[in-house]
């Protein structure tokens, strides 16, 4: 069990260190845990004894909390001095989410979130797989107990009955799991109920794995081929985008092989090799190890701004990692251990886990009240001759604010700059329970406009909110997070949810009328003149024609591989990685330029002087940051564009 711990963490942490990639190997945990406890359960149901729950629950905690919290606690002291501001509210709520084995919630609730900014690795993001093993811990016991009680009372047999219990929750938990990952992969990784097949397999295999007689030879051929298959699974798959589903069979299958194959005691089995010293060391370090790990890969790639690993920076973190495991082994977890805190009195490893619980708790709560003061300090620096943003990049422009202006919105609160519209109301279309539409309301409205596509639309909603209030527009919004408005989908692997997403927004659009409609033009404007004009887009507008309705179809702001923000923080603001050329991002012309089939009702609206200068595109202008993130416009710069918003509107139609 060891040695098959100690490859499922040697692989994860070489998979995340140098390839960047998931390896499976947290399914193989997940099996053995299920294996281990239903184990357990089944011989104290089956006691005189019955199962304790008190003293069980107990030895979890002993055996989890005290290297969980110690990691918890040095990493929020280190993400203080090394993590940029934006991430500190981030990085807040996750902690306290691992601190209380809540982490898979906290990322499934991001990853349901597409403005949430789960594109940046949490420092305690890895404690999701722990957060459901708490669970499983707390969960399984109740159950195996309910199916003992259950069974006895109807006079059938307790292995027998939790045979087919664990059955059920394995088929129904992998069905889940099949169809959620197939619909909602993001979600469906963190989701506990998709997991709990991977723990119901090791408790079924836990049952049956004394039936299993194989000869010898098989076993050797078992186990090996376990062994091998769990080593490629990482390579051959795209565990991150696939798992869990019934992709996560492989990882779950090969290491059930190696517990089936047993001790074969031949030379050539591969359990020989996993009951090595060794290994059975790495497997005792394996809980510690991959606990710290991610916090020291993360913090590395932070303080030396890369986005990758080089081999001697791989060497440098693994090693950094066990070094910190040993020490954790055997000074926090060991003595933990050796104390028997679960066993000198009824509770007492519950006053534990509250003593160094709350310590976490609490500091997590000075960290965050102090982000609070700090990211309340910065509101009075708003001012108009300080931040004049894209007014900046007019010709007249003349700057009469102070020489020291603070830059706005502040790191600590950029992550939150992201627009709106205040006073609308929103209401779920009988076309599609995912399509919601929202809407303002002013007493005599002049003229409706409607804005739909993806979040790239959503940050226009800024600068048109001044401009609708000022000409007593109704604005009404259709917006969804990576779904620009088009007829066909524009991911890589074909998200048909938008496609049908789109056709019913279409369907609104056309039975409200709308003066205007405005929708994305361009997409994905990155280095290597890459912006484009999809077909679908064409296709959309047309649609819209054929019902009278305008199009002022929006050029995309340009795209970037970091955040321009964090890079002006981290490097100055001139930097010439933070300034990439415009004449690499944005071609002179727009794509939809060269296009012949663009209907008569159609126009365009190009803000592409406003995010970018003649030669570069800047990370701040006018000292506002443009960008929150990677991608997209904080809504503090796009509200300064409302006066240039409404002249190039007015440039181009007459509303």
């Amino acid at each position: 069990m060891q040695g098959l711990r100690a490859v499922a963490v040697v692989l994860v942490v070489v998979y995340h260190v140098w390839l960047g990639r998931v390896s499976g190997g947290v399914d193989v945990f997940f099996l053995l845990t299920g294996f281990l406890l239903t184990g357990q359960l089944v011989r104290a149901a089956t006691s005189e004894s019955g199962i304790r729950f008190v003293p069980l629950w107990g030895r979890v905690i002993t055996r989890l909390f005290p290297a969980a919290l110690t990691v918890l606690a040095v990493t929020m002291a280190v993400a203080v001095v090394v993590l940029p501001e934006s991430r500190w509210f981030q990085t807040i709520r996750e902690i306290v989410a691992s601190a209380l084995f809540l982490e898979n919630w906290q990322l499934v609730a991001d990853s349901a979130d597409y403005f949430a900014h789960h594109d940046e690795a949490g420092v305690t993001q890895h404690f999701w797989s722990l957060s459901i093993q708490g669970q499983f811990y707390v969960l399984w016991p109740l159950l195996v107990a309910g199916v003992v009680l259950v069974a006895r009372r109807a006079g059938r047999g307790v292995r027998r009955s939790l045979l087919v219990a664990q059955a059920l929750v394995f088929a129904a938990s992998l069905a889940f799991s099949v169809v959620f990952t197939a619909t909602q992969q993001q979600v469906a990784y963190f989701h506990s109920l998709t997991r709990v097949w991977e723990f119901a397999l090791g408790g079924l295999l836990a049952l049956v794995v004394d039936a299993v007689v194989l000869p010898r030879r098989a076993r050797v051929v078992l186990g090996w081929v376990g062994i091998l298959g769990l080593v490629a699974c990482g390579l051959v798959l795209s565990v991150g985008s696939v798992f869990p589903g019934y992709v996560a069979l492989w990882p779950t299958l090969c290491g059930a092989a190696v517990i089936a194959a047993g001790t074969t005691g031949s030379r050539y089995g591969a359990d020989r090799w996993l009951v090595t010293p060794a290994l059975r060391y790495v497997g005792d370090l394996s809980y510690a190890l991959y606990l710290w790990h991610w916090p020291v890969l993360v913090f590395y790639l932070v303080a030396r701004d890369r986005t990758h690993v080089g081999l001697a920076g791989g060497v440098v973190i693994i090693g950094v990692s066990l070094v910190l495991s040993v020490l954790t082994h055997h000074y926090v977890e060991k003595p933990v251990r050796v104390s028997r805190l679960d066993g000198r009195t009824r509770w007492g490893a519950y006053r534990f886990a509250v003593l160094t619980l709350v310590p976490v708790l609490v500091a997590a709560g000075c960290w965050q009240t102090v982000s609070l003061r700090k990211a309340a300090s910065y509101d009075a620096l708003v001012d108009d001759l300080d931040h004049p943003g894209a007014l900046a990049r007019t010709p007249e422009f003349e700057y009469w604010g102070a020489e020291d202006a603070a830059v706005i919105p502040p790191l600590i609160t950029l992550y939150g700059d992201f627009a709106g519209v205040e006073g609308s109301r929103c209401t779920v279309s009988p076309r599609n329970p995912e399509l919601e539409i929202c809407s303002t309301s002013p007493p005599n409205p002049t003229k409706h406009v409607v804005v739909v596509g993806d979040s790239h639309m959503q940050q226009l909603l800024a600068a048109l909110d001044p401009i609708a209030r000022e000409r007593d527009w109704k604005i009404t919004h259709m917006l969804r997070g990576a779904c620009p408005f088009s007829t066909s989908s524009e991911t890589a692997i074909g998200d048909q949810a938008c496609v049908r997403w789109n056709a019913d927004a279409r369907a609104e659009i056309i039975s409200r009328q709308p003066d205007l409609v405005f929708a994305n033009g361009t997409r994905n404007a990155r280095i290597g003149l890459t912006e484009a004009t999809p077909p679908g887009f064409v296709a959309a507008w047309r649609a819209l024609e054929s019902a009278g309705i305008p199009v002022l179809a929006v050029r995309d702001n340009p795209r970037f591989d970091y955040s321009p923000a964090v890079c002006a923080a981290t490097n100055g603001v001139e930097a010439p990685q933070c300034n990439p050329p415009r004449s690499q991002i944005l071609a002179p012309e727009a794509p939809y330029s060269s296009l012949a089939n663009i209907p008569a009702t159609v126009s365009f609206l190009d803000l592409s002087d406003y995010y970018c200068t003649e030669s570069v595109c800047p990370p701040i202008i006018g000292n506002v940051h443009v960008y929150f993130d990677d991608n997209h416009v904080t809504a503090t710069y796009m509200r300064s564009m409302a006066p240039l918003v409404k002249q190039a509107i007015d440039a181009v139609l007459t509303l």
